[in-house]
C-alpha cells in the first residue's frame, strides 16, 4: 500500500506542487486548503500530515491540539512565521518536526521519508504470528495453517494483515476501504463485506474458531 500523506496549506500554488512531487515519489496525496477540510481528512488516518500554519477557519496549530491524542502519525509543521516560540509551541502541540517557507522540496521530501522510517521501525511488524492454529507470514505475505498454505487475494491479504496487527481494534467498513483500497478509489465499502466473507470462508477451512467478528453497527476486529 502506498504511503498517504495528508498536505494541508491553503496556498494553492503549495499544494499543487508538493502534491505533485510526492505522487511521483510513489505516495498518495489527500488534500485539504482549509482547517475544516484538513481536520476531518487528519481523522482518517494517513500516515503522515503536513499542516500549515496559517489556515481559514482552523489554524494548524488549533488543529494538532485537537487531533494529538486520535491521531499518532506524524505531524510536520509548514510555516512562514520564523520566531522561536512559535516553533516551541508546535513542537510543544505534539509537532515533529517544524519546516519554514519558502524550503526546498528535495528537504521536505527527505525530512518525510525519515519520519516515515522511524514510524516503521517503532511499529515494525512480527514476521510472523500464529493464532491457534492459523499463522501469518508477514514477510512473505501468506496465511495458512498446519503445512497448507490459503490462497488469498491480495486485498484479501491486506484486510487480514490489517486486523491480525491491530487486535481488538474494531474497523468500520469505511475506514477499512479507504485504508485499503486508497482515499480515491472507485467503489464502495461493500466491496470489504465480500472480502471478509470471503477470507472468513477460506480461514474456516482450518477448522480454528472464527477470529474476525462483526461489531454491529461498527465495522469488524480480529479477536484476541
Amino acid at each position: 500500500m502506498k504511503p498517504v500523506v495528508l498536505v494541508a496549506d491553503d496556498e494553492r500554488d503549495i499544494v499543487s506542487m508538493v502534491s505533485e512531487y510526492l505522487m511521483t515519489e510513489g505516495y498518495e496525496v489527500w488534500e485539504a486548503e482549509n482547517g475544516t477540510d484538513a481536520l476531518e481528512l487528519a481523522l482518517k488516518d494517513p500516515d503522515l500530515i503536513l499542516l500549515d500554519v496559517m489556515m481559514p477557519g482552523l489554524d494548524g496549530f488549533s488543529i494538532c491540539r485537537e487531533i494529538r491524542e486520535a491521531v499518532q502519525c506524524p505531524i510536520l509543521f509548514l510555516s512562514a512565521r520564523v520566531e522561536e516560540a512559535d516553533r516551541i509551541l508546535g513542537l510543544s502541540l505534539g509537532g515533529d518536526d517544524y519546516i519554514l517557507k519558502p524550503f526546498s522540496i528535495g528537504e521536505l521530501g527527505a525530512r518525510i521519508q525519515a519520519h516515515l522510517r522511524r514510524e516503521r521501525r517503532r511499529a515494525a511488524p512480527p514476521k510472523r504470528s500464529k493464532y491457534g492454529n492459523i499463522w501469518i507470514d508477514y514477510a512473505s505475505r501468506e496465511a495458512g495453517y498446519g503445512d497448507t498454505a490459503i490462497g488469498l487475494a491480495r486485498k484479501e491479504y491486506e484486510i487480514l494483515e490489517l486486523l491480525t496487527l491491530n487486535p481488538g481494534l474494531t474497523f468500520s467498513r469505511e475506514r477499512m476501504y479507504e485504508r485499503i483500497w486508497g482515499y480515491d478509489a472507485e467503489g464502495d465499502a461493500q466491496a470489504v463485506t465480500e472480502h471478509i466473507k470471503r477470507l472468513r470462508a477460506k480461514l474456516a477451512d482450518s477448522g480454528e474458531e472464527q477470529r474476525i467478528e462483526t461489531v454491529w453497527g461498527v465495522g469488524y476486529r480480529w479477536r484476541k
